[in-house]
């Protein structure tokens, strides 16, 4: 008797199946072809990423070496291009490159690129970082030493990887305006820094030689 329960308990399992697929296998048929589309078109996505990546790679050396050449209109050009339509990462390393090879014929220029670059909340950290240091090194000449004590005094703090270049500009730029307290408080802070490199160190020393000596109380 037991066998025949199982028998028709197995026949009710049966029939109550085919009762379910024939109601929900076009929602299941139609979820596998949703996977295996949603799969392909990951893997296609994947690829032409890839693609073009190696693309703007390449792209972007063949204008380092145009640049390296002394073709700077032409790596200009090139780094322009990039800058407008390579993926994020080349983009922004060709923004700063382009920003560079316009800076030997319009400081200015290159140094409001900079400004946009350091601006930009899409660009990492350390590239802002960099483009705000190479922005207050175009306008060095040119600013006051307000300007650019505004550009980089954040740049100074300790934890901040050009910290020692951004000391080193503000330094200059208070002694080129004439504000010797401001450029012995920078140099105090190279010659302090354990960290500091040793070329800059010597700099640093040959600049604080130039200034007044304290009067002494």
């Amino acid at each position: 008797m037991s066998e025949l329960f199982d028998e028709v308990d197995e026949e009710v399992r049966r029939e109550q199946l085919k009762k379910l697929w024939d109601k929900y296998s076009i929602y299941l048929i139609a979820l596998m072809v949703l996977i295996v589309a949603a799969v392909g078109g990951w893997r296609g996505y994947q690829y032409l990423e890839a693609k073009k990546a190696a693309e703007a790679g390449a792209a972007f050396e063949k204008a380092v070496e145009l640049s390296d050449q002394g073709k700077h209109a032409e790596a200009e050009a090139a780094f322009t291009e990039l800058a407008a339509k390579a993926p994020s990462g080349y983009r922004t390393l060709a923004r700063l490159r382009a920003a560079a090879e316009i800076s030997a014929r319009d400081p200015k220029a290159a140094a409001k690129m900079y400004d946009d670059i350091a601006a930009d909340r899409s660009v990492a950290g350390e590239q802002q970082a960099l483009a705000k240091i190479r922005a207050a090194g175009l306008l060095l000449d040119t600013a006051g030493y307000a300007d650019i004590q505004q550009r980089l005094e954040a740049s100074t703090a300790s934890a901040s990887t050009f910290r020692h270049t951004a000391r080193e500009l503000l330094a200059l730029s208070a002694w080129r305006n004439g504000d010797t307290t401001a450029a012995r408080k920078w140099l105090d802070a190279i010659a302090e820094d354990g960290e500091t490199p040793p070329s800059m160190r010597s700099r640093a020393e040959a600049l604080q030689a130039l200034l007044p000596a304290v009067a002494k109380s």
